[in-house]
């Protein structure tokens, strides 16, 4: 589905990534890995058109998405979680689910019913500012939104960052459930632990390359590579 080929990008005349590579297949949900600093989150906006590579391909279910705008890797059927969130702080909750809603399909139709059953939080709150939410209910609300755009694939940016243990294990169990119904997901976050049990195959970044890729199983049973690539 998705196809990450040899990219590379840069800030000015600071060059960032130099050459990752990554693949989601249809009903996959990948990890992108690596400490802070080493290109995850600029691989993704590289990928979503925010930032456009220098070098290589982003491909998307046969179509190349390189340089394009990023509403149209939006409308292509890509969804995103952002890091930080990014709610729209003057919406209401409903507003802010409703300001995405798109027809297109993905592994099902969401549709603001479906994001309230999955999210009960969310419509207790539905007419409440995006200020007035908690971390864990803007995140809860971020992923409600990126799933009203019906995406192919779902991609988030630090799933989990500073949330209370209770509010993660929500996030992951809602993850869970869309892989269940064969999501495309790739996800970047830090508790390996639970990255290990959830996805299928994971990509380690380190200084902007991709450094290794495997599965859940090779992941857990190399220690060394949590020594080398992913502890401070």
């Amino acid at each position: 589905m998705l196809s990450v080929r040899h990219i590379e990008a840069s800030y000015g005349a600071a060059q960032v990534l130099f050459d990752i590579s990554l693949e989601v297949n249809a009903g996959e949900a990948v990890t992108l890995l690596g400490r802070n600093g080493m290109g995850k989150t600029t691989t993704i906006r590289s990928i979503m058109g925010l930032l456009r590579p220098t070098a290589g391909a982003v491909v998307f279910a046969g179509a190349v998405l390189t340089g394009r705008e990023p509403y149209h890797v939006a409308q292509a059927g890509v969804g995103l979680v952002p890091e930080g969130r990014q709610i729209f702080p003057t919406l209401t909750v409903e507003e802010n689910l409703l300001a995405t809603a798109a027809a297109r399909h993905g592994s099902r139709r969401w549709t603001l019913d479906t994001i309230y059953h999955l999210f009960p939080r969310l419509k207790e709150r539905r007419g409440n500012l995006g200020t007035q939410l908690s971390g864990g209910e803007q995140q809860m609300l971020a992923i409600g939104r990126a799933l009203m755009t019906n995406p192919k694939l779902l991609i988030l940016d630090e799933a989990t960052e500073g949330l209370a243990p209770l509010v993660r294990a929500e996030i992951w169990n809602c993850l869970t459930h869309l892989r269940s119904e064969n999501q495309s997901i790739l996800v970047v976050d830090k508790n390996v632990d639970a990255l290990a049990q959830f996805a299928d195959r994971h990509v380690i970044i380190e200084k902007g390359r991709s450094v290794w890729s495997g599965t859940s199983a090779e992941l857990v049973a190399d220690a060394s590579l949590k020594d080398r690539y992913l502890h401070v």
